[in-house]
């Protein structure tokens, strides 16, 4: 069980994720990195890295599981993963865009409330979603990403007024 800080990081494979939980293990947190791919945890300090698909509910209930066995609770949640999708909004289908949501919108949800009650039991916590500039403004030929994306911002605002007297911070950053 850890003691410190615990940060769970989504697409920790590459990208923003990677740089972000490489400044996470510099800075001395333990970390629960998920991807759809393999993240070699022997590149970090304390680390566990699990492998699925965050749009599967049972593989989130096999990743909280396996982070509260290893490290007992969590101090952060980075939603990163994400999906992109580059069409005009009339050659993009209902099941383009639902696949582009389940991504970037219902799992951040899911392992908000999954991991967000371990850090409201703790009474502290911090929950980092990724959106993207295309989450603040239209985007051409964006329309499944850019509705995903200004999702990942109002979700946060949303829990951010719900937790935040508890002591749990909630953003949303929008690189780009």
């Amino acid at each position: 069980m850890s003691q410190g800080n615990v940060a769970v990081v989504t697409g920790a494979a590459q990208g923003i994720g990677r740089a972000t939980a490489a400044e996470l293990d510099r800075r001395g947190w333990s970390l629960v990195l998920l991807d759809l791919r393999h993240v070699d945890a022997a590149g970090y300090r304390d680390a566990l890295a699990v492998a699925g698909d965050i749009t599967d509910p049972s593989f989130l209930a096999e990743a909280h599981r396996a982070a509260m066995s290893r490290f007992g609770g969590v101090t952060a949640l980075v939603n990163n993963a994400g999906r992109a999708m580059i069409a005009p909004a009339t050659d993009t289908t209902a099941d383009e865009l639902r696949a582009v949501l389940e991504v970037n919108l219902v799992a951040p949800f899911a392992l908000s409330t999954l991991f967000g009650a371990t850090m409201l039991d703790r009474g502290r916590g911090a929950s980092v979603n990724v959106a993207s500039v295309a989450g603040l403004q239209g985007v051409a030929e964006r329309s499944a990403y850019n509705a995903s994306k200004h999702g990942i911002v109002g979700l946060p605002r949303t829990l951010a007024v719900e937790w935040g007297a508890r002591g749990v911070r909630v953003n949303a950053v929008a690189p780009g």
